[in-house]
């Protein structure tokens, strides 16, 4: 079913099907009610619903770029889900995800994106390090690409360690204005030779509304107690405008690393 508060699709979390154990935050493969299998991020996971938060507002930001994102969902995992679970470790992360948590659509047959065997076009590989600059995505580097080939296509996944500076009591504001110096470790930075061109793209297809409808999809269970919840998501929409309009200072700074890397 629809949810109309967040835009996405509602699904309950039927069977969990494998633990998928690359990083500490212990997603897995589950089966939802609606037949199909998903990734599942839990809000039990160590970084807590804040990356879920990071997640959802990477994977849109992607989609409204016209980059290619997994269908994300709500997933239900209710009360009783897990208990005949053996994995103590993963029972207890079950039970301390009863609510709605993060699926991403499963694509079967997918492999990690290689740089030296997929090329990647220059306009795609600046959008996609575009993408990470504006979001201060850490983890899209050579070490763990968090891109997938499927039917010969390149898919993003994995953004939940963007927006890494809210994990901490830092300053929306000043964060928005700020560079990004991982920039110079993501795995298409040599290939992103047209992030000028990335840039006056990205300022076309992102508008305040498209942003703004983006974190008004940010279910309230996964937000702070005691501050209104659009507040909160008011928050992280300025953030987003903010750095959308001082999108020149980290565009720069990627160009400067990708100079010195080639």
């Amino acid at each position: 079913m629809d949810d109309v508060n967040t835009g996405l699709r509602t699904v309950g979390v039927t069977r969990y099907v494998t633990p998928l154990r690359e990083g500490g935050s212990l997603p897995a493969i589950a089966e939802a009610d609606d037949g199909f299998l998903y990734v599942l991020k839990f809000r039990g996971a160590g970084q807590g619903p804040r990356a879920l938060i990071a997640e959802l507002i990477g994977g849109e930001v992607a989609r409204l770029l016209g980059l290619r994102i997994p269908e994300l969902v709500l997933a239900v995992v209710d009360e009783a889900f897990g208990r005949t679970e053996g994995d103590e470790e993963i029972q207890d992360l079950l039970k301390a995800s009863t609510g709605l948590n993060l699926g991403l659509h499963y694509l079967s047959g997918a492999f990690t994106f290689d740089p030296r065997v997929t090329p990647v076009a220059a306009e795609t590989a600046s959008l996609i390090v575009w993408l990470d600059a504006f979001l201060m995505n850490v983890d899209r580097t050579a070490r763990n690409t968090n891109l997938l080939v499927w039917h010969k296509e390149l898919w993003l996944i994995d953004h939940g360690a963007s927006l890494y500076f809210h994990h901490a009591s830092a300053d929306f504001n000043i964060q928005s204005r700020r560079p990004f110096p991982p920039i110079r470790e993501h795995v298409l930075l040599r290939a992103a030779a047209a992030l000028e061109e990335a840039d006056r793209k990205a300022q076309e297809l992102l508008t305040a509304e498209g942003l703004k409808q983006i974190t008004g999809m940010i279910p309230e269970e996964w937000l702070e107690p005691g501050e209104p919840p659009e507040v909160q998501r008011n928050r992280y929409a300025d953030f987003l405008i903010q750095r959308l309009e001082a999108s020149e200072i980290f565009v720069k700074e990627a160009q400067h690393a990708r100079e010195i890397l080639i």
